[in-house]
């Protein structure tokens, strides 16, 4: 029998979006579930630890994004070639989201003028120091993350990177031509194309 699969996840893009990638890279049908927020105070409970999105498939229910996404990359032989591949994927994967975590709080922050000071501390330092090292990565690694071939990590890097143009501006990655390269390829694979195409509009 055939699994079924179903995610949830608020009305946008986000956390999930790199699974719906995968899912749609895999041809692979599920129930794409989108709450709202008035909806999630009286979900909050139900979750394993009180945070979305969650994956529910024969019977049970998993959070963490990065955990289902490196758990869908294994079923869909999307970890590289061996061991190493496979650490190589999680190392950039986690790397990804301590650059997340910086922009996330940038984003989050009310002050107007310590908002500023973090925005110019990101542009000027921060983002450049990992993407630097990011880019040439992907240029050493015939234009993918790990190994030379699509992996896992090459979704959740194409999903951020879309982010990062929402708030920096198209023009962000022209500097990173490489990344910028991988997202693009990412976005136009059978499937993801597909997917992108036709997926809810939304503001994140």
């Amino acid at each position: 029998m055939e699994t079924q699969y179903k995610l949830t996840y608020f009305n946008g893009r986000g956390l999930a979006e790199p699974i719906r990638l995968l899912f749609a890279y895999a041809k692979v049908e599920y129930e794409d579930v989108r709450i709202e927020k008035p909806q999630w105070p009286s979900m909050k409970p139900t979750t394993p630890f009180g945070k979305l999105p969650i994956l529910e498939f024969d019977g049970k229910k998993v959070g963490q994004s990065v955990a289902i996404c490196r758990y869908l990359g294994k079923k869909w032989n999307l970890t590289g070639k061996d061991d190493w591949d496979s650490l190589q994927c999680d190392v950039l994967v986690d790397t990804l989201g301590d650059l997340k975590q910086q922009v996330g709080q940038y984003r989050m922050e009310q002050d107007p003028a310590i908002k500023e000071e973090k925005k110019q501390n990101l542009i000027k330092e921060t983002i450049p120091f990992y993407l630097q090292k990011l880019e040439q990565i992907v240029k050493e690694n015939d234009d993918y993350l790990v190994g030379g071939q699509l992996t896992w990590a090459d979704f959740q890097y194409a999903a951020s990177l879309e982010n990062f143009e929402l708030i920096f501006g198209k023009e962000a990655l022209d500097q990173y031509p490489h990344l910028k390269a991988l997202k693009e390829r990412v976005f136009e694979l059978p499937g993801i194309k597909e997917w992108v195409a036709k997926r809810p509009v939304t503001e994140f």
